[in-house]
């Protein structure tokens, strides 16, 4: 069913609308979660550490795509409401075009400059050099990842967000069948598990290039269009919040993994990747929920239908209330299964990766609030407002607890960090709900 941003949203609806992105990142999701299970239970331990110290530093790179693909999709969605085709799809192509520029630029300095950065970690010498190889071959192919979250972002834009489930499906599958022809089958190396990993995120890439340059249907496609400084930078500034986000959640995994590996050392890192894998799955419910109700918001702002507004900030909050208490309860309940999935091998490392789980899947009650409400502020133009709500969440609140709750309360308390730096953010959050929500009519 094709909905438009100029519908109605009622419950159904809105989960019509982005129930399609938010399944499709749930694969994506389990596709990361498939690497881990592959490399953890045929190539060893160590390997599975250096794929988790790894990811993150990918991710800190790539927030400049979310950056862009964000405030892309705004300004998109913006220029399609003013019935300006045209302008949309020049746009579109100038975005992809910056964007293929800076992947090329990062991808180099940062397979240069691998080495130093990851010696910072302090991690052993077998691990580092496994996080050297995965690193470098992952930032070859980093131009085609960004350029992946970059679509799934455009294909909403285009009305289209049920052709790219049918892509990441088919991208999934196939990075699955490698990993286990390379790793059970053939038992190779975590070099082979790169490279998997690489023509997955290549194969993402090059399909929605080949849709946009051939088809005839859909209102964005690839033209000829020289870089213009203007509606780069207002791409990416409007939408930096959503770009600190996620450079501050890698940022923050790779503190974690710091003071982790001076507390528990390898087994600390396993342990907390095991519920990063966890948070892939859940959290991202609540980011991409959130990501995709925000071009709904945008539009009816910029249409003045506060109506509307009302309609999904409540409805949203609503949805996402139910899907807080499901998840958190399903953490709790299944935390020894999914520890035994990853670590089944060792007792040891299960039982602590167990309470682990159950203590860090708190979070997951609160925060959703902050997730939403930040994407809420952007949707409304008011970058400096959710700009404020992702800074001081990340970089203040949770790096304070980070560092101090272990020296206040004992190193196995580092697990409820993230949870009580949420609970303290919500508060100012909520103060910047209550006082504009009569400027904006949401409520």
């Amino acid at each position: 069913m094709k909905i438009q941003l100029s519908e109605h949203f009622d419950y159904k609806k809105l989960l019509n609308f982005t129930a399609p992105t938010i399944i499709m990142m749930l694969f994506n999701s389990i596709y990361w979660v498939v690497d881990g299970f592959f490399v953890s239970n045929y190539v060893w331990k160590d390997a599975f550490t250096a794929v988790n110290l790894t990811f993150p530093v990918i991710m800190v790179i790539a927030s400049i795509g979310f950056m862009v693909w964000n405030g892309g999709s705004a300004l998109i969605s913006k220029t399609i409401w003013e019935k300006n085709i045209t302008l949309a799809r020049k746009y579109f192509s100038m975005l992809i075009y910056f964007l293929v520029i800076c992947g090329i630029v990062l991808s180099i300095l940062w397979f240069l400059f691998v080495e130093p950065i990851m010696s910072i970690l302090k991690a052993s010498w077998d691990v580092l050099t496994d996080c050297i190889i995965y690193w470098r071959v992952l930032f070859l192919s980093l131009i085609f990842f960004m350029l992946q979250e970059v679509f799934q972002s455009f294909f909403i834009v285009n009305e289209r967000p049920d052709l790219w489930l049918k892509v990441s499906l088919a991208v999934w599958i196939s990075n699955i069948v490698l990993d286990f022809v390379l790793m059970y089958w053939f038992k190779m190396w975590v070099l082979w598990a790169a490279i998997a990993t690489a023509f997955a995120q290549f194969l993402w890439a090059l399909i929605p290039i080949v849709y946009f340059l051939t088809s005839k249907k859909s209102k964005l496609r690839f033209v000829k269009t020289w870089l213009e400084l203007k509606p780069i930078l207002k791409s990416c500034i409007n939408w930096s919040s959503e770009m600190l986000t996620t450079f501050s959640m890698s940022l923050l995994n790779i503190l974690f993994n710091y003071q982790l590996i001076k507390f528990f050392g390898n087994d600390g890192v396993i342990a907390y990747w095991i519920i990063m894998y966890v948070w892939f799955i859940f959290t991202w419910v609540y980011l991409w929920y959130s990501f995709w109700v925000t071009p709904i918001v945008w539009y009816n702002y910029w249409a003045k239908n506060s109506d509307e507004l009302k309609n999904v900030f409540f409805g949203s909050f609503k949805i996402l209330w139910v899907a807080a208490i499901v998840l958190t309860l399903s953490a709790e309940i299944f935390s020894w299964l999914l520890a035994k999935i990853f670590v089944n091998y060792d007792a040891e490392l299960l039982a602590f990766t167990t309470k682990a789980i159950r203590l860090y899947s708190l979070w997951y009650i609160v925060q959703w609030i902050n997730i939403f409400w930040s994407a809420f502020f952007t949707g409304l133009n008011n970058w400096v407002v959710s700009a404020t709500i992702s800074f001081l969440r990340m970089f203040v609140f949770q790096i304070i607890m980070i560092f101090s709750i272990p020296y206040l309360f004992g190193s196995e308390w580092i697990w409820l960090a993230t949870t009580c730096a949420e609970i303290f953010w919500m508060i100012v959050t909520v103060s910047f709900l209550f006082g504009m929500r009569k400027k904006y009519g949401y409520a």
